[in-house]
């Protein structure tokens, strides 16, 4: 079955670093784009960054443009999201997704916390 498994989160001080990787099994990595949502206490989940599958052709959200990069290694069935110059409001919990068989599907997440 299909299976996203972040790593890399953490806790980072304001303008650091940080790269979150998703793992995913289960399907042709190679043929489905990647997304990376967000969701931050008390606000909804939203999209920050997706991947096409072969293009490679990527999409920001506003609020992390010239910040954030996703990149994929599709033999190593990884995508993943490197974080530069984090403020405190990129703090949340951040989730792989992709959409496979008309269905959404979600990593378990991984906290990103902001904080001098």
């Amino acid at each position: 079955q299909v299976q996203l498994v972040e790593s890399g989160g953490g806790l980072v001080q304001p303008g650091g670093s940080l790269r979150l990787s998703c793992l995913a099994s289960g399907f042709t990595f190679s043929w489905y784009r990647m997304n990376w949502y967000r969701q931050a206490p008390g606000k909804e989940r939203e999209l920050v960054a997706r991947i096409g599958s072969m293009s490679g052709m990527t999409d920001y959200a506003d609020s992390v443009k010239g910040r954030f990069t996703i990149s994929r290694d599709n033999a190593k069935k990884t995508v993943y999201l490197q974080m530069n110059s984090l403020k405190p409001e990129d703090t949340a919990v951040y989730y792989c997704n992709t959409v496979y068989s008309n269905r959404n599907y979600w990593g378990q997440g991984t906290q990103v916390t902001v904080s001098s």
